[in-house]
């Protein structure tokens, strides 16, 4: 069994923020999957689904992004799952808009998020599916460029890259991340 997060904050207001993005990918993953997020467990919203041979849940939390780690480590130890079960799509500022990347470990680039689920899961050693958002104008507090709306007219590159998150979270699930970074690394660097 996996366990598959999809970071943001919850609330219509947020819904179209570079910050959520994580809850769109496991919006269309879950949607990919026939699954809906009927469940409510450990402050957050659940989907349970299968990819390929994998069980996975397909978690939303209703923390705020600051305390996102509460969900993930309820989780993690209500299943007894490892970190090598567990997946994290993120917004990362430091990767260029819609680029997709799959790593494993590494810094938290100052996300919170991405801070709240390593001091609750004791670690960052675990796969993210990080989504380039990149860098606010010169002058704009970062908060307030991740909390900012993506433009109507980059609906169609948006899309393209949820896809692509999509598919780099499921490889990183049927085939482990190791493996997975191989071909989703691959891929974004091609396509620079």
């Amino acid at each position: 069994m996996k366990l598959v997060v999809g970071l943001g904050n919850p609330g219509e207001e947020y819904a179209r923020t570079r910050h959520n993005v994580g809850f769109v990918v496991a919006d269309r993953l879950a949607q990919l999957a026939g699954a809906s997020f009927s469940a409510k467990k450990f402050a957050a919203e659940l989907a349970e689904a299968r990819l390929g041979p994998e069980r996975v849940w397909i978690m939303k939390p209703q923390t705020y992004m600051n305390h996102s780690g509460e969900a993930v480590g309820a989780a993690l130890r209500f299943w007894k799952l490892g970190l090598d079960d567990l997946v994290v799509v993120h917004d990362d500022l430091e990767l260029d808009p819609y680029r997709v990347q799959l790593k494993v470990g590494g810094g938290h680039g100052g996300h919170n998020g991405v801070k709240s689920v390593n001091a609750h899961v004791g670690s960052p050693e675990y796969a993210r599916v990080r989504v380039g958002v990149g860098r606010p104008p010169p002058r704009m507090d970062p908060a307030d460029y991740v909390l900012g709306k993506f433009a109507k007219g980059e609906d169609a590159e948006l899309d393209l890259c949820v896809e692509q998150a999509v598919e780099a979270t499921r490889l990183a699930v049927e085939l482990g991340a190791a493996r997975a970074m191989n071909q989703v690394n691959r891929r974004s660097r091609a396509a620079d």
